[in-house]
């Protein structure tokens, strides 16, 4: 049952929906995929300002919490970013290391808990599965479609687990 004296939650992804990866992408387009240098990029990604823009809206009537594919390594490097991008503090949930499960499993795995006790007003997600199967589970989603697609990113994200 879900506590209705807390503020609702609005849980927004990282990559592509608040932070552009296009400068990163040709780590995982050459074969094999270079991970160390994709992450070791992000700390330059550039804001995606409608990502930014929502998540500072959503702040106002929510608590803000941020659900990524990223390793549990790449937390230091993603709690500055947010902080020097003005995005509002709030939890962030990142795959362990070595958790290799496509992203709609990951991510609809924590929503499933995080919704045991609190309202999630919106999930904002750039990964079609991800959407997909959050729709599916009952949770309203916005769509982040304001970043170049990505193919490589795609299929990191569904068949490799790494983001």
């Amino acid at each position: 049952m879900t506590d209705s004296s807390k503020r609702p939650l609005a849980v927004f992804d990282l990559d592509n929906t608040l932070a552009d990866t296009a400068h990163r992408q040709h780590f995982l387009e050459r074969r094999p995929r270079d991970w160390d240098g994709f992450f070791a990029a992000a700390p330059q990604d550039p804001p995606l300002a409608e990502g930014v823009a929502l998540a500072l809206e959503s702040a106002r009537a929510c608590e803000v919490r941020y659900l990524t594919g990223r390793p549990e390594r790449c937390r230091r490097d993603t709690l500055d970013w947010l902080a020097a991008h003005g995005l509002p503090e709030g939890r962030v949930y990142m795959r362990s290391n070595a958790d290799r499960r496509p992203a709609r499993f990951t991510k609809l795995e924590i929503l499933r808990r995080l919704a045991r006790d609190r309202e999630i007003r919106v999930l904002v997600d750039d990964d079609e599965l991800v959407c997909d199967d959050a729709e599916r589970a009952g949770f309203t989603v916005v769509r982040a479609r304001w970043a170049a697609e990505s193919a490589a990113l795609r299929d990191a994200q569904e068949r490799e687990g790494r983001t």
